[in-house]
């Protein structure tokens, strides 16, 4: 099940996680937001504790679809510390919507490992030389 967020718990959910979190605006009357959320969901079953997906309903969350300049559904924002660090938008398919999921979870799951184990390594230092 993917984390429905609104106007309200956006803030708290996305802008201060402490993983990045992929966001997709969708809407229910979009065709293509109903053909990729089974992919979102394996997406998510992938990723659960590197990258957090939540969704918001487009037509019901009007202030953050104009914050974030929606031209179509389903645009999927990578927001890591309350940046947008990647946009997907315009898929042509499902084959570039898979494609530019593996990308984001390549990159994405990736640094944040990489950023979590050298933070793990520097306070293991910090902790040694007070030994």
């Amino acid at each position: 099940m993917i984390l429905l967020v609104s106007d309200r718990t956006f803030t708290p959910e996305v802008l201060e996680s402490s993983i990045p979190v992929l966001v997709n605006f969708a809407a229910p009357w979009c065709g293509l937001c109903r053909i990729i959320h089974p992919l979102l969901l394996k997406f998510d079953a992938e990723c659960k504790n590197e990258i957090k997906l939540v969704e918001v309903n487009a037509d019901q969350n009007f202030k953050l679809s104009t914050t974030y300049r929606l031209k179509s559904l389903p645009t999927l924002l990578l927001i890591e510390k309350g940046i947008v660090r990647r946009r997907l938008e315009a898929f042509r398919g499902r084959e570039d919507f898979c494609l530019a999921l593996e990308e984001t979870k390549s990159i994405f799951a990736t640094s944040h490992k990489d950023y979590s184990s050298s933070i793990k390594a520097a306070d293991l230092d910090y902790h040694s030389a007070w030994r």
